[in-house]
């Protein structure tokens, strides 16, 4: 059972910290005195300020790998996001949800820290249980501690999206309504399909037991027995159809987690490119050395602090026939870092081009692999919403002829 939070609304945060723009009657509050910390991240249309309600709705335990590729146990909270305003017609929209680990609220405030400096950005909830003296566990998957926790994290969305400047943030409006790539892990895919299936499951298996109920109740009914029992016959049909769709279902989802595990895929050709890159640096960096070396042989005169020359100041200018062997040398690495700097160069060409080819094309087979994926699942709800109408009408139809 949820516990009701103790944090103050948004609406009602802003009445109580005396907001210019609830005293002007409704001034502009883009018009605040920090806009200049605002940079490019404020659009007009995320103005979160009194138009969403926020909430931490509720928390779940997962299993997942972390960074290190090994097996954690960790808690996801549920960020709900409502409008405050009805529709035209007085109808409330449904809230809009989704998944957050405490790590994603860790980078937002860093976030916000780093781009609003003259912002007091509202503070974290503690990372770990640490009130040993208190009887709570110092495990972070207890529940005391992770109901605090969610209550720390729901006050930290309604005072940040209630503050007159963080409030018009883009990306905080993202973090609340759009899911992100940690998010959508296959992990996360998985629950989420397990959790709709689970659910339409027990829809499905209900009808199931009213067909079990029509038959039996069939038998002790002389006129309307009939009846009953093809109700019965049309309530355990539509129960035992919901196996085919489950099962193609699970086809559409398989189709799409294909693509979330092409991220690695993606992430191997961007970490080449990076690598290629970096040899191309140190290359550079080699030859431009060898290049000023030669300069200062040269010349005689050493610009940076080296062993060497502080040997030739305290023992005296070395031989020229040992000068020219160096410059023999210098020469010769010289034309090597040349030739490794054009390899490397090259190497990094290549791979742009090719990577950037293929992405091109894979992007053209994403879009139409998971078109197809997308319309195939419409057509199936669409299917099932039929089979559901076409079920009830029969059983209308039964009890009509009773």
């Amino acid at each position: 059972m949820r516990r009701t939070s103790p944090t103050p609304t948004a609406g009602r945060m802003a009445e109580e910290r005396g907001d210019p723009s609830e005293r002007t009657g409704g001034s502009d509050p883009m018009e605040d005195p920090l806009e200049d910390h605002q940079h490019t991240t404020v659009v007009s249309t995320a103005n979160l300020h009194g138009r969403l309600e926020v909430s931490v709705a509720e928390t779940e335990k997962r299993n997942g790998k972390n960074a290190m590729n090994m097996q954690e146990t960790f808690t996801v909270y549920l960020v709900e996001t409502r409008p405050v305003e009805p529709l035209a017609d007085g109808r409330q929209l449904a809230p809009d949800s989704l998944w957050r680990r405490y790590s994603e609220f860790e980078i937002l405030r860093s976030y916000l820290l780093v781009t609003y400096p003259a912002v007091v950005v509202s503070p974290l909830p503690e990372k770990r249980a640490e009130f040993v003296w208190h009887k709570l566990s110092a495990d972070n998957m207890d529940p005391d501690f992770v109901e605090r926790r969610r209550v720390g994290l729901e006050n930290f969305l309604q005072r940040v999206t209630s503050h007159p400047v963080l409030s018009h943030d883009s990306l905080l409006y993202q973090f609340l309504t759009e899911v992100s790539a940690t998010s959508s892990r296959p992990g996360s895919h998985d629950e989420l399909m397990k959790r709709v299936a689970d659910r339409l499951y027990g829809v499905y298996k209900v009808h199931g037991n009213y067909g079990r109920v029509f038959s039996e109740w069939s038998v002790l009914e002389k006129q309307m027995g009939d009846g009953l029992q093809s109700a019965g016959h049309h309530m355990d049909a539509y129960a035992a159809s919901i196996d085919d769709i489950l099962e193609e279902a699970e086809h559409y989802g398989d189709q799409l987690k294909e693509y979330l595990f092409y991220a690695e895929a993606l992430r191997a050709v961007c970490r080449k490119h990076e690598l290629s890159q970096y040899e191309l640096e140190l290359a550079c960096q080699d030859l431009l050395s060898k290049k000023q070396q030669r300069e200062e042989l040269a010349t005689g005169s050493v610009r940076t602090f080296s062993l060497k020359g502080m040997t030739s100041k305290l023992f005296g200018q070395e031989a020229p026939e040992q000068r020219e062997a160096r410059l023999h040398l210098l020469e010769e690495q010289i034309r090597e870092g040349e030739q490794a700097v054009e390899e490397r160069r090259s190497e990094c060409q290549v791979h742009v081009g090719g990577a950037w080819v293929d992405v091109q094309r894979f992007r053209q087979q994403k879009d139409r692999d998971i078109r197809e994926a997308l319309i195939g699942y419409a057509l199936m709800q669409i299917s099932m919403c039929k089979k559901g109408v076409q079920m009830w009408s029969n059983t209308k139809e039964c009890f009509l002829k009773m």
